[in-house]
């Protein structure tokens, strides 16, 4: 049979290296499902939610430079695929979304799922956004999809109705109005002009207390980040989506910064006289150091990112590693190390105060002390992933990653229920590779639960079968308590607030896969050695206590005050007293039970 303009989808996906889509099946793609039946070039993955695929796309991306592409149907299909791809755009990530349209003849004839896609793509999709009419357009249409989002880093969005996916592929005619395109494109070299790194060098090099803020747009450049910061003496900190640019046994990390962040984060950027930051676009002005105490320098290959967060003396439009490897000769290398080594005190202070805190009694258990009884056993070149949630928190503070690590998480969209599908995209792009996820109980009721049966249905067909989810089971939405807590001076809300348990172990092996459930502290060594060593994928269930409070760095006056005013009413107020007060007490004079 001759090739449909589905069948040419899939053979332009293929030119263009492409060999993976996330999806679920609909009537508005039927001419697709069709054509990824006829051959073998592609592996479809069927998650349980269209709104999974845009996430394990994004994933996809995020974990191997590469264009991720999800599938969904027309009408609803499509509409669930947009949280996901948000999460792709605010983290800049290229993913091509490819949906599904009713028929050409009843579009505007108000038919059953039509909805006008293009418009409802427009923003998530802003790049570039196109509805294939003719078959000889399908070519042009996947090429500047694929070349705009490896370019822009960004979401692009191709929108098939179902009867051009069954008609024959045309060949562009050589004639007035048509497009003919090809496949391929390499990412330019971007660097600065030589006067402006001359003039950041000058700004670097005047600093006596230099501070370094890095994020996801230096994740190639480790190397560089290192060496600038040697010759610069600076405290580097990380933004979360950076988490895994440095490893957390470099003396002079001070790890994550903001809300989530640490005390060495806070004084770095609280005592600096000099701030160089480097692809990031880390969106907290309080946590960086007030304006005019420090002078800026700023990398990133986006110009439009340029001096929105702090106002930069200079701004640096480039790639980070090309653009410190240009600078790096530039830079004078600082006799006094005195302000080094304040900052690596206070890195090791940090630490003894972090061990302190996670291994303070609790409730059943602190949910701190998870996570640092795990971070020493994680295994070489794991992969993690984490929600959005008080989970956070402790993922960001207490996680030492070390290199040849992976680490993401939704960035900019904080979006609760991307820790599993996550995981699931990382583990299809390195199936040889152990893959962890660290998800809370509200994300894991929200969806995570329902990719468990993904992960029952492809699991074995992964080299290494490491694919844990540990769920911290606290039986209430955390975060936002704590926020209405801190921020707001509300008591917990028992109505919004409060989660059924589930029993996530139990669920994990009615799926076939291991469930271990631990409810006392001394349990977890013991099965964090279990789950590592497993020969299925892993629900490892941890019961903690809400009660443990995910101090900041850094309390104001109002946000103790709001604190203070929401202990009266809060049915949980004796439990968050006795936990409040062992962590400050913990910050002044570390110690172990």
């Amino acid at each position: 049979m001759s090739a449909t303009v589905a069948d040419y989808l899939l053979y332009r996906l293929s030119q263009w290296g492409i060999r993976r889509i996330y999806g679920y099946p609909g009537d508005g793609i039927n001419g697709i499902i069709g054509a990824l039946g006829r051959t073998s070039e592609f592996q479809f993955v069927q998650v349980r939610h269209e709104e999974m695929a845009a996430f394990a796309a994004c994933a996809h991306a995020k974990f191997t430079g590469d264009v991720g592409v999800c599938l969904a149907t027309s009408g609803p299909g499509a509409i669930h695929l947009l949280n996901g791809l948000y999460d792709a755009k605010l983290d800049h990530q290229p993913v091509v979304a490819i949906i599904g349209q009713q028929a050409r003849a009843a579009l505007g004839g108000h038919y059953q799922q039509e909805v006008d896609l293009p418009v409802l793509f427009k923003d998530v999709a802003s790049e570039y956004v196109t509805m294939v009419t003719k078959p000889s357009a399908i070519r042009h249409a996947i090429d500047r999809a694929v070349r705009i989002a490896q370019y822009e880093r960004t979401v692009t969005c191709v929108i098939i109705p179902n009867d051009v996916q069954e008609l024959e592929y045309q060949k562009p005619a050589q004639k007035h109005g048509t497009v003919h395109s090809s496949v391929g494109y390499s990412a330019p070299r971007v660097i600065p002009q030589d006067k402006d790194l001359r003039r950041a060098a000058e700004v670097l090099n005047a600093g006596k207390k230099v501070a370094m803020l890095v994020g996801a747009g230096a994740l190639h450049a480790a190397d560089e980040v290192v060496e600038v910061a040697e010759l610069l003496g600076a405290g580097v900190a990380k933004a979360l989506l950076g988490k895994a640019v440095l490893p957390d046994d470099l003396p002079f990390v001070t790890g994550s910064i903001g809300l989530l962040g640490t005390k060495p984060s806070w004084d770095l950027m609280m005592g600096c006289d000099t701030l160089l930051m480097v692809g990031t676009s880390f969106p907290y002005s309080e946590f960086l150091p007030p304006e005019g105490q420090a002078r800026g320098v700023q990398v990133d290959l986006d110009g439009r990112m340029l001096s929105i967060r702090y106002p930069m003396e200079v701004g640096l439009v480039g790639d980070a590693r090309e653009t410190l490897r240009a600078l790096i000769p530039q830079l004078q290398r600082k006799g006094d190390r005195s302000w080094r080594e304040q900052v690596e005190k206070g890195i090791r202070h940090w630490w003894k105060t972090s061990e302190a805190q996670a291994m303070n009694s609790a409730n059943p258990i602190n949910p701190q002390r998870v996570f640092w009884e795990l971070s020493p056993k994680l295994p070489d070149g794991v992969i993690l992933t984490a929600d959005s949630g008080s989970g956070t928190n402790w993922f960001a503070r207490d996680i030492k990653i070390r290199k040849g690590m992976m680490a993401s998480l939704s960035g900019n969209l904080a979006t609760m229920g991307c820790g599993v599908p996550y995981a699931i995209g990382a583990k299809f792009a390195f199936p040889q590779r152990p893959v962890l996820a660290m998800v809370g109980d509200g994300a894991m009721q929200m969806n995570g639960n329902a990719e468990l049966v993904t992960v029952a249905k492809y699991w074995k067909e992964w080299k290494d079968p490491r694919f844990i989810v540990l769920v911290l089971n606290n039986r209430d939405l955390n975060q936002v308590t704590w926020e209405q807590r801190v921020m707001a001076g509300d008591p917990k809300n028992p109505a919004t607030q409060t989660l059924p348990d589930f029993p996530y172990a139990r669920y994990a092996e009615s799926l076939g896969l291991r469930g271990i459930r631990v409810d006392q502290p001394e349990q977890l060594a013991r099965a964090w050695d279990e789950a590592l060593a497993a020969d299925r994928p892993v629900v490892l269930e941890a019961y903690v206590d809400p009660d443990v409070p995910p101090l900041p760095p850094h309390i104001t006056l109002e946000q103790a005050k709001h604190f203070a005013e929401s202990l009266a009413g809060d049915e949980n107020a004796a439990g968050v007293v006795k936990q409040s007060i062992k962590g400050m007490v913990d910050k002044l004079i570390p110690h172990k039970d």
